[in-house]
């Protein structure tokens, strides 16, 4: 748990700048650690932060493609979305999740307005095409004039990852790769990937074997000896592609445990895997 000097260290470090929090699917399956984020998010924006919640929603897209008997399939670690499954993709993340996340914040005396990259251009994407995955996208741009606008109203920004082409295309894009380029794009003091691992583990069998900080050259190092592997390659490269472009720190975290996002802020020992440019 925090004490009051933590808080006045996050007022002095973070009031008035952003921080974008990301929150992954497979983190979201306890209620608890659900309330227990949306807590600490009010808490923060009370204190001046200004916070974007960037989400996923893979196992309620995964519940909703079953219920419409298409089989979930995934390349790479990525989704594939044909022209059937994209507008279930779209539903899920813009509509249920989107709209549940910003529920939760509202029933806190937030006031909290749930938006996805096709509103206003905020996710301009393009097709993936080194692989055929449907359509999936990547970022080509991020628009953060709607957030920008929606903060300096109050409002904390819920953003769903779904993005568009000049063509009017709609992409599923990987969340991680969008709230890291949010993250990027609003020059973010923090980045906040909270997902279903406890960070990086320099034994994945060994929960006490986590690394606490680590800076580019090291987390690069421990791709190349498969130390960082499998599902965790793409969370480190937009922590590494964050904070070589402007972030001040990059976290991966376990969204199951309460208090898990202030704890990030306040760098308590054992919250997760810090990422900076140079130790």
């Amino acid at each position: 748990m925090y004490h009051e000097k933590d808080l006045a260290a996050i007022k002095t470090k973070y009031s008035g700048k952003t921080v974008v929090v990301k929150y992954g699917g497979n983190a979201m399956t306890g209620k608890n650690a659900a309330i227990s984020l949306m807590d600490n998010i009010v808490l923060l924006q009370s204190l001046g932060v200004q916070i974007v919640l960037v989400h996923g929603g893979g196992p309620e897209i995964n519940a909703m493609l079953k219920k419409a008997g298409i089989e979930s399939r995934f390349v790479n670690g990525l989704r594939y979305t044909d022209s059937e499954s994209i507008h279930i993709v779209q539903m899920v993340l813009a509509g249920k999740v989107n709209k549940d996340l910003s529920l939760l914040l509202a029933q806190r005396g937030a006031k909290a307005i749930g938006v996805c990259g096709l509103d206003s251009g905020v996710i301009g994407a393009e097709k993936i095409t080194t692989v055929d995955l449907g359509f999936v996208g990547q970022v080509k741009k991020i628009n953060a004039k709607p957030l920008y606008d929606l903060m300096s109203m109050g409002y904390i920004p819920v953003v769903a990852t779904v993005g568009s082409d000049e063509k009017g295309n709609v992409y599923n894009i990987n969340a991680d790769t969008a709230a890291g380029a949010i993250a990027v794009e609003m020059k973010a003091a923090a980045f906040v990937l909270l997902t279903d691992v406890a960070g990086i583990l320099k034994d994945i069998e060994d929960a006490k074997s986590l690394i606490a900080k680590i800076d580019v050259r090291q987390a690069r190092q421990y791709m190349e000896k498969k130390v960082i592997d499998g599902g965790m390659i793409p969370k480190a490269k937009c922590c590494i592609e964050a904070v070589n472009n402007g972030v001040d720190g990059a976290y991966i975290a376990d969204g199951r445990k309460e208090n898990i996002f202030i704890s990030c802020l306040i760098e308590q020992e054992g919250c997760g895997t810090l990422f900076v440019e140079n130790m």
